[in-house]
């Protein structure tokens, strides 16, 4: 069975990466790929993709350390997840970045978290907002684009409400689109 790679990068809670990696584990192991959680990446590795004016790091840039990890490793795809805030070029922030020829993508909980909104911390809803940003991107990993139905997980968030609106799922067409998408490279 082919690996999806789930790696932190620098700290981020032991529990975060076990839950997301079990949500995605539960989808794409029906689907021929399992999910497994691979070791912690320092932060320093991405310290060139750091923005001082802007206090943000270039997401891209991540990107093909990844990609390098999980060919070592023989993964279909690698996911890191880091608590630094992400940046791509004339957007503010994202909450991830994915390329498909790279097979690789990162995602940031900086702005997934409550706490930076002003609100208490809750770890269920980060969680939830994890697993659908790493759903998202892993999408984008397999070849498919951003979505018009705004409860799939494949729509374009602009905001974190845009992010609890959508499900952690495909809609019918993206699941289309994956499956088909995955033949292809399993």
């Amino acid at each position: 069975m082919r690996v999806i790679l789930i790696v932190p990068i620098g700290y981020i809670p032991e529990w975060l990466i076990k839950d997301v990696a079990e949500f995605v584990d539960s989808y794409y192991s029906r689907r021929g790929v399992s999910v497994k959680a691979g070791d912690s990446l320092s932060e320093s590795l991405f310290l060139s993709a750091y923005h001082p004016f802007r206090r943000q790091f270039l997401g891209g840039a991540f990107l093909p350390t990844l990609s390098e990890i999980g060919r070592r490793a023989g993964a279909l795809a690698t996911v890191g997840i880091t608590k630094v805030d992400l940046y791509e070029k004339g957007m503010n922030f994202v909450f991830g970045v994915a390329s498909e020829k790279l097979r690789s993508a990162v995602v940031s909980i900086h702005r997934l978290r409550p706490e930076f909104y002003g609100r208490p911390s809750n770890d269920e809803l980060l969680i939830e907002r994890t697993v659908k940003e790493v759903m998202h991107e892993l999408g984008h990993v397999f070849g498919l684009s951003h979505c018009p139905n705004v409860r799939c997980v494949m729509h374009f968030s602009n905001s974190v409400d845009d992010t609890d609106i959508k499900l952690p799922y495909y809609c019918p067409n993206c699941e289309r689109k994956l499956l088909r998408n995955l033949e292809v490279v399993l």
